[in-house]
């Protein structure tokens, strides 16, 4: 169970990237087909006017457990530049804080977004096309706040005991040959350039 726990976002965002891409190609070939003489007659029966709204909805939903994916492996911006500057004893507690802060900053947002949800599924408010109730779209915000807070708090006991941040570990290009202006008078050209994952 806790080894599916760890991967949660990463088959979420997998499975509405895959269902997202299979939704946009099936109505692309609907509509264009449909302006077919010989298919207008087979196709005019389905609607899929809806499908742009889902794969919205989709890809919000992508975004909210993508962020807590990014705090699990460490890719989301940080500026550290000044607490790379301190002392090791002194970093820690910085990093801590800031932690701390994201785990109280993603909670709060989390029951925000609970008593929205709450609220509006007290209402008769549904979506467009879908009409499906609101309150399942902006289901995403508690559901995607809370798993990023626990997220936050994960890392920052990690980084309590070990001492050690999550890291995405940039790669090397080799396809790409950067010389920056100067490099080759130096005799030390740099091949590749650093991207993250």
């Amino acid at each position: 169970m806790a080894k599916f726990f760890d991967h949660l976002e990463e088959w979420l965002i997998s499975l509405l990237m895959a269902a997202a891409t299979l939704l946009i190609f099936t109505a692309v070939v609907h509509r264009y087909a449909s302006g077919v003489p010989a298919f207008f007659p087979y196709l005019s029966r389905f609607d899929t006017s809806w499908a742009q709204e889902l794969c919205i909805y989709m890809f919000v939903w992508m975004a909210k457990f993508g962020a807590a994916y990014g705090v699990r492996t460490g890719v989301h911006v940080g500026v550290d530049l000044l607490v790379h500057k301190l002392e090791p004893r002194r970093q820690k507690p910085i990093v801590l804080f800031g932690l701390a802060c994201g785990v109280f900053f993603t909670a709060l947002i989390g029951t925000l977004g609970a008593h929205m949800v709450w609220k509006i599924s007290h209402t008769q408010q549904t979506s467009p096309d879908l009409e499906v109730p609101m309150w399942l779209v902006y289901l995403c915000i508690p559901l995607g706040s809370y798993l990023m807070s626990f997220r936050f708090l994960q890392v920052m006991v990690s980084y309590a005991r070990t001492g050690k941040l999550p890291r995405h570990e940039p790669i090397p290009i080799e396809e790409l040959d950067v010389h920056p202006a100067g490099s080759e008078a130096t005799g030390h050209p740099i091949v590749g350039r650093e991207f993250s994952r």
